[in-house]
């Protein structure tokens, strides 16, 4: 198992160190992942700015496709992360890993988001035609599906940083679907 040290504020540059801070007074701690971007003295600062950049996606519908995603990727960190933060956003613990399947019964329009997430991370990019024309019937725009896939492309940059890294996890571990819808 390839395992990388958290590293700490004094680990990282100071530009890092700053945010490191900011972190610390925003969230209470610095996540591991992304102590772990701080390995580059840019990418950590890249990545913030690009996942807390303005969307036409609601908060709660960011968290649907980050549930997708992470899942699709077997990213057992994002999922923990995520599973936290889509509670945070509304979502009960049976809506969280129904979303985690790339469905969501319980309301049409994101079922198409989430069904989309899934199928653009599966298929890489290419979408089935009749997810897209779901997503559209659902009532989202051409500038919602281009913010769906720089979202599906943002999360999956850190399921892959994890996948890598093998970081700790340090939220809540989110159970895994074969445990819990057998």
């Amino acid at each position: 198992m390839n395992t990388f040290n958290v590293p700490t504020r004094e680990d990282v540059s100071e530009n890092n160190q700053a945010i490191f801070d900011n972190l610390n007074k925003a969230l209470g701690f610095v996540p591991n992942l992304y102590a772990t971007y701080a390995n580059s003295d840019t990418a950590l600062e890249n990545y913030l700015n690009f996942a807390n950049a303005k969307t036409s996606l609601s908060a709660k519908e960011k968290e649907v496709v980050n549930l997708a995603v992470s899942q699709v990727n077997n990213c057992i960190y994002c999922l923990s992360a995520h599973t936290a933060i889509g509670k945070m956003n509304g979502f009960n613990d049976d809506q969280i890993l129904e979303l985690r399947t790339g469905k969501a019964s319980f309301d049409t329009k994101l079922d198409a988001l989430a069904r989309l997430a899934r199928n653009i991370t599966e298929n890489r990019g290419n979408t089935d035609q009749d997810v897209l024309d779901n997503y559209f019937e659902a009532g989202y725009t051409k500038a919602n599906l281009i913010d769906t896939i720089s979202l599906v492309g943002d999360k999956t940059i850190s399921n892959y940083i994890h996948s890598t890294t093998k970081v700790p996890v340090d939220f809540p571990v989110a159970p895994s679907l074969e445990d819990v819808l057998v």
